[in-house]
């Protein structure tokens, strides 16, 4: 983490990011992987509720999410297809609990670029209740939910069907909650904390996402022998190599981050974010190794296509050549270009190691012995 600057950010992302259509090749490669099914319901269905009621938070607050009403005509026929979505999400579709099953409410959100829906499912025996959420498809979106699949050591379950995006809820403590609520309570651990924000930085920036302000990541806290560990996790992909500053792939340039930039500073000195940063580009590049021949088809794909106006593309190659002491970049012709050549010169002495460890198991531990005694 460079501790240098803290609140560099001058210009921010993108207010309104444009949506980019999934491509042909894009949509072969989602049914190759079993993401691509057909859903009950699309996201358009959605749309036809007739008004909404504003919905608050536990202090009164007023959110950005409102609760749909629907005719009854229209909630019957929802209410049907959005527990079989649940199923086909959960249970590979099937449907032998659907009947515990229901709709207790469906959210809408206009503040978000993907115009999301977040249904709740109901348990009607123990009121148990869960969440999922369908979006307009943006192909910047599902690139990232696949990196995130592939490259973080978190698995993410996501469908697609032409228009609508499915995705399973993230379960977590919205970042700028813990940071207001939790952060400073005596049973937080700042030192473990502050490690995994760095592994989080490390990982944002590795695999080019960006825009991980706190409301864009939740904290998963687990009891451990003595005290939590902590785990960040991102639930906004829509600027997987979108934008074109190098920080805004940086989550501690920021400021919604600096308390958490504070607290890494604090409580870290500088050797010890190196090492965090060194053990984090290790993990990263075991996960290269082992799902490569899906990520390398990933890429292949990502570098054909347009998910990134050309002024970005050309921004961010510069500021990463800037950033490796290459000129490399300047070669790169899409956003997908770039991020494969990134993750090269980010990850390639990881990879070296991880090469040379499996070629030495692969000789033998003693020679034979020659059976030839001269005679």
């Amino acid at each position: 983490m460079d501790t240098s600057l803290i609140d560099e950010l001058n210009d921010k992302p993108s207010r309104k990011k444009l949506l980019y259509p999934v491509n042909p090749e894009l949509s072969a490669y989602l049914k190759h992987q079993g993401r691509e099914v057909k859903l009950p319901v699309s996201h358009r269905d959605l749309l036809n509720f007739t008004w909404s009621i504003p919905i608050k938070d536990r202090d009164g607050n007023y959110t950005h999410w409102e609760k749909a009403i629907y005719d009854k005509r229209d909630w019957d026929f929802l209410k049907e297809g959005l527990v079989k979505i649940y199923a086909i999400l959960k249970t590979e579709g099937d449907m032998s609990f659907a009947d515990q099953l229901d709709v207790a409410r469906i959210d809408y959100c206009n503040f978000g670029n993907s115009l999301p829906f977040r249904i709740r499912i109901i348990n009607k025996f123990n009121a148990n209740f869960d969440h999922y959420y369908m979006k307009i498809t943006d192909a910047s979106r599902i690139y990232g939910l696949e990196m995130e699949h592939i490259l973080s050591p978190n698995r993410i379950t996501f469908y697609t069907d032409g228009g609508t995006l499915v995705e399973e809820h993230i379960p977590g403590l919205p970042g700028d909650v813990f940071l207001n609520q939790y952060l400073d309570l005596p049973e937080t651990n700042k030192t473990r904390f502050a490690k995994e924000f760095v592994k989080f930085n490390e990982r944002c920036f590795v695999r080019l996402l960006g825009d991980m302000r706190s409301y864009n990541f939740v904290i998963v806290s687990t009891p451990d022998i003595e005290g939590y560990q902590y785990r960040i996790r991102a639930i906004d992909f829509d600027q997987q190599s979108y934008e074109g500053r190098k920080s805004l792939y940086m989550p501690q340039f920021f400021k919604e981050n600096n308390r958490f930039v504070q607290t890494v500073l604090t409580h870290l000195n500088q050797e010890s974010i190196e090492q965090y940063k060194a053990e984090e580009r290790s993990a990263m590049a075991f996960r290269v190794a082992a799902g490569r021949f899906r990520l390398m088809e990933l890429l292949n794909i990502m570098s054909r296509d347009t998910i990134s106006p050309l002024a970005k593309q050309k921004q961010l190659a510069e500021q990463l050549n800037q950033h490796s002491h290459t000129a490399a970049f300047n070669r790169c012709n899409s956003m997908g270009q770039i991020l494969k050549l990134h993750l090269k010169y980010m990850l390639r002495e990881n990879l070296k190691l991880i090469q040379e460890k499996t070629r030495s198991l692969k000789k033998p531990v003693f020679q034979p012995v020659s059976r030839n005694t001269g005679k």
